[in-house]
């Protein structure tokens, strides 16, 4: 296990939405910082600064955590995605972040990049949840615009186009 002590800068190398990228940063360092400051990944956002209100959430090694909790060395040698990485090569939006553009699941949007990073993680993980399980999801964010009423729409409403379309890609191979 390195050793890192406070004071001295240290090479953090990580796959950032696929790029290898890599910057310097003291031992207390926060993912967050590092992403924002140090790799101009600027799409985490930074709230509460405790981990409570979930606008920093990205995705490590495929998991969603908190950026602000994180230190950027604990992210050395792994892969992290945001949500500059949820666009597609042509900057389209992926299938939740038009269901979100549909559904008026977002207003000042501040928190809108770690519920959809949140999002990306848990439909992975569940993809035909009920109502009440993305809502309980949802509880890990805090959001003072929306009332999560469009944000659960969003996630519903996708979760329902990828099953039918998981549904009808066997069919149309046959064919």
């Amino acid at each position: 296990m390195k050793r890192y002590e406070q004071g001295q800068r240290h090479e953090v190398r990580i796959t950032l939405n696929g790029q290898p990228r890599q910057g310097l940063c003291e031992s207390r360092t926060l993912l967050s910082d590092f992403l924002r400051e140090g790799l101009g990944a600027t799409g985490t956002h930074v709230g509460c600064e405790h981990g409570v209100c979930g606008a920093c959430t990205v995705l490590v090694d495929g998991i969603a955590g908190r950026a602000c909790l994180t230190l950027a060395v604990q992210a050395d040698g792994r892969r992290v995605d945001t949500v500059e990485g949820l666009c597609g090569l042509e900057d389209e939006l992926s299938d939740l972040q038009e269901a979100f553009h549909r559904n008026h699941a977002l207003q000042c949007g501040f928190c809108t990049p770690g519920i959809l990073m949140s999002c990306v993680d848990y439909l992975r993980r569940r993809p035909d949840p009920s109502e009440q399980e993305v809502r309980d999801m949802l509880s890990g964010h805090l959001c003072r615009c929306t009332g999560y009423t469009n944000i659960v729409r969003a996630v519903l409403e996708t979760a329902a186009a990828r099953r039918a379309a998981a549904q009808a890609a066997p069919a149309s191979l046959g064919e």
